[in-house]
């Protein structure tokens, strides 16, 4: 890729991102659909403190930057669980199809469940023996290609739906992501805009209702049938920025850094930092912070570890553990993904 070519690039995508901060200006906590978009789905890259749009060369680069999942191997497969919040449970599953090494494609499936609970009523404190339950879901496809030995880009198009009892929202979006390695001892730069897409409007059976239009006259209908209209969210839209760099690869011993800056639409501006020591290209040991600067942040520290074993067949199977506090919630997130790559 040109330089002139790379850093018309560059402006354009630093420019959209300054437009991006004042048009969001009072866009912030709590004013934005489906969160959990914003949960990160790599154990390793939660252990790095999500700082990952710059590493972006596993599976799970399908969700931090779509520009990054050439960079795999021929196949690669990847699934998290994390113990979240409130007893509830979030998972992700990603494939990619490396087609020739210039052409890559990616599904990936991400599901929040909350779990499930007694329906209770006044009449029924107790429970009426019914259970409701919520979730939500995200269906990705993804696309990525190589213009050049140092440059590739890619996007994802994403269905959303969050479902409440009997209540459900729907939404597409889209991601583009792109990873660029400099001139700079191979140090990658990273970047990503992910959830740009439709408004989310629940809509069901228990928000159809028989009203009196006027109760104060005689002679009405009080059997009037109403959908209740409810009120239209955005998608959280986040900008990501990283870079990376290996400061040293032996043999024996390998040494990763990297830092991601990070704008969401429905909160403020971040920075996460990580790194990652392998040994021997078999055992990794992860560290780092998330959400520095951010104000009355609840996220901290990070660290986790993982392990890489080859098979005779050319596989490679990956385990990796991450821990994470969040502060005043008082509770200790793990998280466990397994994985493969030919």
């Amino acid at each position: 890729m040109k330089r002139s070519s790379f850093i018309t690039l560059l402006v354009i995508w630093i420019s959209t991102l300054i437009a991006a901060s004042h048009v969001q200006a009072q866009s912030k906590v709590g004013t934005s659909a489906v969160p959990f978009l914003g949960m990160s789905v790599s154990a390793r890259a939660t252990a790095m403190g999500t700082a990952f749009v710059g590493v972006a060369d596993d599976a799970t680069s399908l969700y931090y930057n779509p520009g990054g999942i050439v960079n795999s191997g021929p196949v690669s497969l990847a699934a998290s669980y994390t113990d979240w919040i409130l007893d509830t449970q979030f998972n992700w599953v990603g494939f990619i199809y490396n087609v020739d090494g210039s052409n890559a494609l990616g599904l990936s499936v991400t599901y929040l469940n909350y779990g499930e609970e007694p329906v209770t009523t006044v009449t029924s404190p107790e429970g009426t023996g019914e259970m409701w339950s919520a979730g939500d879901l995200a269906l990705s496809l993804s696309y990525a290609r190589t213009l050049t030995d140092k440059f590739s880009i890619g996007g994802s198009a994403k269905y959303i739906q969050s479902t409440i009892w009997n209540e459900t929202a729907t939404s597409f979006a889209f991601d583009v992501g792109l990873l660029f390695t400099t001139p700079f001892d191979g140090m990658k730069l990273g970047m990503s805009i992910s959830n740009f897409g439709t408004e989310m409007q629940y809509s069901g059976q228990d928000l159809i209702n028989q009203i009196d239009l006027d109760p104060d006259k005689l002679g009405h209908n009080e059997s009037i049938v109403a959908n209740l209209k409810t009120q239209t969210w955005p998608l959280p839209l986040f900008f990501r920025v990283g870079l990376s760099k290996t400061i040293f690869e032996t043999s024996e011993y390998s040494w990763l850094l990297a830092i991601d800056a990070l704008r969401p639409s429905d909160n403020q501006e971040q920075v996460n930092i990580g790194n990652e020591i392998g040994i021997y290209d078999r055992f990794f040991v992860r560290a780092g912070y998330q959400s520095l600067f951010e104000k009355d942040r609840e996220e901290g520290l990070t660290a986790g570890f993982g392990l890489s074993w080859p098979m005779a067949n050319g596989m490679t199977w990956n385990l990796d553990y991450t821990y994470a506090t969040y502060g005043i919630l008082e509770k200790n997130i793990h998280m466990f993904a397994l994985g493969f790559e030919l």
